[in-house]
């Protein structure tokens, strides 16, 4: 039984839509590039990268228009112009503060028309933008809040190229946490206080007396609805102890707010797709929390949350609205009653608040009936009352409960009928509108508030009586009502269609435009009007086609042959079946036994000898040739006909059944037929292939009503593997089986989420189909619908995919699949899919072939890794690291060693090297590489004994530490683009870059620190090198500082063990 949830809840958070295509398509849902900050308004969401990269996505059709990147840092903070969407501001981790204009409307190229170092090395935590004018606030992490103007054309002739200073406003006494503005005025929450500034005036304010220590948001409340409409906006401010100020726009603390005990109730469940609602009414502790950040949200209502809730307020009456469980929540952004969160994993999600009967309404209109029948039950108190009969008639929860599957929701159809037996009528007023409509009519009320009245006067007889043509007619006359004319989209998709990069997400929750749902509506008419003037033409069909009694003149001889003839095949056709049904029980009580059974020759002589009854009889069956039929003129009809010489030589498909079978005698064709195939009793299929014939595919598609699904699809990816077109024709013979699907239908309107959603809605599935669906939606969408397939696994493995998919769309499904199990257990999932193991070479193959470097920038043309390759970025290098890190036999490892370098990926030969201990060709290759840390842990191989330190200082020496010009300008561009670099490639200093290089004097160092200077220098001079010439001034100076602290320790050592000496006598005295 679903728990009820009590009156006072009103309003939920629904999560309709799945924002995961979304980054997968821009890669954000990777390891090494993640979502950092997120800002929405009507137009645009704006996703900031940990690369510095800032994605603006259209929110009308979800398309990708614009990607503005930064080389100052990842993206920290990012915030759209309320009153011109053309202007957004960007705060990098450098400390940079820039303002875009994108230009759009003009179809320029986007500019940074306002560009502030004013926060440089400090990070900005907060920005906010001017309600009227073009000026951007911002306050970093020391407490310094500015502002700085952007020049647009927009304002006039020259002022684009007018620079305005970045002017400071203030520095409070600790870090910005929330900056607000409103009509002149400049609110700055900071950990200890809130200011309020007039900007015009310079005049600053404390936001009342009292301190406090931690992240405490504030923000301004316009007063704009009801009576209070026209009053200056309120302020709130949060305080310790779940407690909220609420303060005059003038800055006196008006009152506080506790909202602790008030939030002693329980969750409201998130309604969402991911997973059922849950509602504990015994979680009623109260809570003392700090809200980090507010905002003003929706309708009058305030919102914050905490790592692990969303909390909405309505300040003016004092109460809480709802409370909902949302775990890692890092930041939300906000417009009107939608929310997108970004979360501590990178991912994402948009929430709408809504009252529980809209909610309802969306549910259904999406289909999504056992979580709409949820709601229902669990919010009994608002679907019951007569107000909500307007959006939730009773006849859509009559339609509802229809669609609810008896077998696996019962319940659920119990606890709805219960609901809808409490239901309230309509009010009052109402029926008095509805008296004047007579009992023989029903109704029910629009969304618009219009009654739509259903007429029952009239016979049965007197709607039979009624025309077929004047009904079409009457559709025909309606459809003038719908005449489309879409120069208006054109003209959107040219003005989309510019130099920017754009791609288009096939989501559900893209808006429809209203001419599309009209178009919907003409679709549907046409339809019935076809099927319409298709019935009134058979019904008018010409005298000529109906039977006639023979001809007296022939004396009916040839309707005596007919029958004769029909009688005659009749008979012969029992005579087979029961030919076919002997055969059959004589195999299978042949194979019953186990002699026969586990001997292969007996075996297959028993399904030889059955195989020419199955041939003779059901082989033939719907195969009519022209010598059959009798007559030239269907050997004429042939001929005109010309068939190409492939269709002529295929064998042709068969789903179904040629003639009606008893079940039980399917059964026993559908055992015998499938272990034929399996046991491939065909001969040679190299042999098959010379001849142009292949007898398995053959067989396969003439005998597929007989066969297991289930068996074939094994045998297909195990059995024939090197024959692709056995596979070939079992999918062929799948989609035509899954042809009447409704699913299909969804998949052919080219909505992925609304697919996938079906999809999911099918289970317990069916691999064989499933496999079929999944096809067409690869075929339809691409990459795009193949990242989307981990959900299914296991019922569909990665052997099913690659034999659909290109290898570089099998790559990401299964980067995909593995990243989607937690870190700790990726590597055995991984290698549980290596089946066989000979799977491991062919996908690191692919691996290294893909979305990789190329050859020419990873090794020299003598094959030796060039300098710092090692750096470039692999696409698929998180798959790479796993795959090399399956255990694996000598002979499998040496070959994955060989691999790794002769693609030039060094990270993973050192590491197979290091396996293999071949330590010499690693320390070889990391010296070749020149980077310190491949001497270091984990990644990289530490030397263990003084005589590898000496072969490492021998190779340091012979190796050359110069890259080349070509190798040095390609590796910027590549660690530029991946947003990760060694120091001297990112703006370090060189002295940094020295001390990564893999030279003598670095080896020297590194050895001291771990035996000593002593024994370092020692081993520098048994290598044939001077310390002298080797070392420099400040090698020579750490060398005697190490010398020193050793001597100081070894005394200290000393000390203590004397000390702990007498100690252990005096006690023993």
């Amino acid at each position: 039984m679903l728990p009820v949830v009590p009156e006072v809840q009103s309003h939920v958070l629904a999560e309709f839509d799945c924002l995961d295509p979304l980054l997968s398509a821009l890669r954000l849902d990777s390891g090494r590039l993640k979502c950092t900050c997120l800002a929405v308004s009507r137009k645009w969401l704006a996703l900031g990268t940990s690369a510095g990269g800032l994605h603006l996505i259209q929110r009308e059709g979800w398309k990708q228009r614009l990607i503005l990147t930064h080389k100052e840092g990842s993206i920290t903070q990012v915030s759209c112009c309320p009153h011109d969407e053309d202007f957004i501001a960007v705060a990098t981790s450098q400390g940079l503060v820039v303002v875009w204009e994108l230009q759009l409307e003009r179809r320029g190229r986007p500019e940074r028309v306002s560009v502030s170092w004013e926060h440089r090395g400090q990070t900005v935590t907060s920005l906010c933008w001017d309600t009227a004018a073009l000026r951007v606030f911002a306050g970093d992490k020391g407490g310094k809040v500015s502002f700085l103007r952007a020049g647009s054309s927009k304002l006039g002739k020259g002022s684009a190229f007018v620079i305005f200073p970045v002017q400071t406003i203030t520095t409070v006494d600790s870090r910005v946490v929330q900056l607000g503005y409103l009509d002149g005025r400049l609110l700055v929450s900071s950990l200890s206080r809130c200011y309020l500034c007039d900007t015009e005036r310079e005049k600053f304010w404390r936001v009342g007396n009292k301190e406090r220590d931690g992240e405490y948001g504030a923000c301004f409340f316009p007063l704009s609805r009801g009576v209070t409409a026209g009053q200056p906006p309120l302020l709130y401010c949060a305080r310790p102890g779940s407690r909220v100020w609420e303060a005059s726009f003038s800055g006196d603390v008006l009152s506080t707010h506790q909202f602790k005990q008030l939030l002693a109730i329980p969750p409201v469940p998130l309604i969402s797709y991911r997973s059922e609602p849950h509602y504990n009414p015994a979680q009623k502790s109260s809570q003392s929390i700090a809200f980090p950040r507010l905002l003003y949200f929706g309708d009058q209502n305030l919102l914050t949350w905490t790592d692990s809730a969303i909390y909405v307020f309505t300040p003016q009456s004092g109460q809480v609205l709802l409370w909902t469980e949302v775990k890692d929540v890092v930041e939300i952004a906000v417009y009107r009653n939608e929310l997108f969160c970004l979360h501590g994993d990178g991912h994402m999600s948009h929430l709408s608040l809504l009252s529980v009967e809209r909610c309802v309404d969306r549910l259904l209109r999406r289909e999504a009936w056992s979580l709409a029948t949820t709601v229902c039950v669990m919010f009994q108190h608002a679907i019951a009352p007569s107000r909500s009969r307007k959006s939730i008639p009773i006849d859509r929860l009559d339609h509802l409960r229809s669609q609810l599957s008896v077998t696996t929701h019962l319940d659920l159809i119990g606890q709805l009928e219960e609901v809808v037996a409490k239901l309230e009528p309509l009010d009052s007023a109402s029926s008095s509108r509805r008296s004047s409509i007579s009992s023989h009519e029903s109704f029910n009320v629009l969304d618009c508030g219009i009654y739509r009245v259903i007429s029952r006067r009239g016979s049965q007889s007197d709607e039979e009586t009624s025309s077929l043509v004047s009904q079409s007619m009457l559709e025909e006359e309606r459809l003038k009502e719908f005449s489309f004319v879409q120069e208006e989209e054109e003209q959107q998709q040219q003005g989309a269609e510019h130099g920017k990069r754009q791609f288009h997400l096939p989501m559900s929750f893209c808006p429809k435009h209203s001419r599309i749902a009209l178009q919907a509506v003409r679709d549907s008419v046409s339809s019935f009007v076809k099927k319409t003037t298709e019935k009134i033409n058979t019904l008018q069909m010409n005298s000529d086609l109906w039977p006639r009694p023979p001809d007296s003149k022939d004396g009916g001889q040839g309707h005596v042959e007919a029958v004769a003839t029909t009688c005659l095949d009749q008979g012969n056709a029992e005579t087979d079946l029961q030919d076919l049904i002997t055969a059959t029980e004589k195999a299978l009580s042949q194979i019953q036994d186990p002699l026969v059974l586990l001997d292969p020759a007996c075996l297959k002589e028993t399904l030889q000898e059955w195989i020419p009854v199955l041939e003779r009889v059901l082989a033939g069956e719907g195969e009519d040739s022209p010598q059959q039929n009798g007559g030239q003129e269907d050997q004429r009809e042939a001929q005109d006909h010309h068939i190409p010489d492939k269709a002529s030589t295929e064998e042709n498909l068969r789903v179904w059944s040629p003639k009606p079978l008893p079940p039980d005698l399917q059964a026993h064709l559908t055992q015998l037929a499938t272990l034929y195939l399996e046991l491939d009793y065909f001969g040679d299929p190299v042999v098959q292939k010379e001849r142009g014939v292949v007898e398995v595919n053959a067989f396969l598609r003439r005998f597929f009503f007989l066969l297991d699904q289930e068996r074939v699809r094994r045998m297909c990816l195990l059995g024939y593997g090197d024959q692709p077109e056995v596979h070939i024709s079992f999918m062929e013979a799948m989609l035509e089986l899954t042809q009447s699907s409704k699913v299909v239908e969804v998949i052919q309107k080219g909505d992925l989420l609304k697919s996938l959603r079906c999809l999911r809605e099918l289970q317990p599935w069916s691999a064989p189909m499933l496999l079929a669906h999944l096809h067409r939606l690869y075929e339809k969408h691409g990459e795009l619908a193949v990242r989307s397939f981990t959900q299914f696994y296991p019922t569909i493995l990665p052997s099913d995919i690659t034999a659909m998919a290109k290898h570089s769309h099998f790559l990401a499904y299964l980067d995909n699949l593995v990243q989607s199990w937690a870190e700790e257990q990726r590597l055995s999932f991984l290698g549980s899919l290596l089946q066989p193991e000979t799977l491991r070479q062919d996908w690191l193959e692919l691996a290294l072939t893909h979305d990789a470097p190329q050859k020419s920038d990873t090794l020299t043309t003598d094959g030796q890794p060039r300098w710092h390759s090692h750096f470039f970025s692999w696409g698929y290098g998180r798959l790479l690291s796993l795959l090399i890190r399956l255990p694996a036999d000598l002979a499998s490892k040496q070959k994955m060693a060989e691999t790794c370098r002769s693609h030039g990926y060094w990270t993973g030969y050192v590491y197979l090297c290091c396996e293999l201990q071949r330590r010499t060709e690693a320390f070889s290759t990391i010296c070749r590489l020149d980077d310190m840390s491949l001497l270091e842990e984990p990644s990289g191989m530490v030397p263990q004994t003084m005589d590898e330190w000496k072969m490492l200082l021998q190779l340091s020496q012979q190796c050359s530490n110069t890259p080349a010009p070509s190798s040095a300008h390609a590796l910027s561009l590549a660690l530029a683009s991946n947003g990760t670099s060694p120091s001297l490639t990112n703006g370090g200093s060189a002295a940094d870059h020295i001390q990564t290089e893999v030279t003598p004097e670095n080896l020297v160092l590194r050895l001291a620190r771990a035996v000593g200077p002593d024994r370092a220098l020692g081993a520098l001079q048994e290598v044939g090198m001077q310390s002298d010439m080797e070392l420099g001034p400040h090698s020579t100076l750490v060398c005697e500082l190490l010398r020193v602290a050793e001597k100081r320790q070894r005394a200290l050592i000393q000390t203590m063990l004397e000390r702990c000496d007498r100690f252990l006598w005096s006690q023993h005295a």
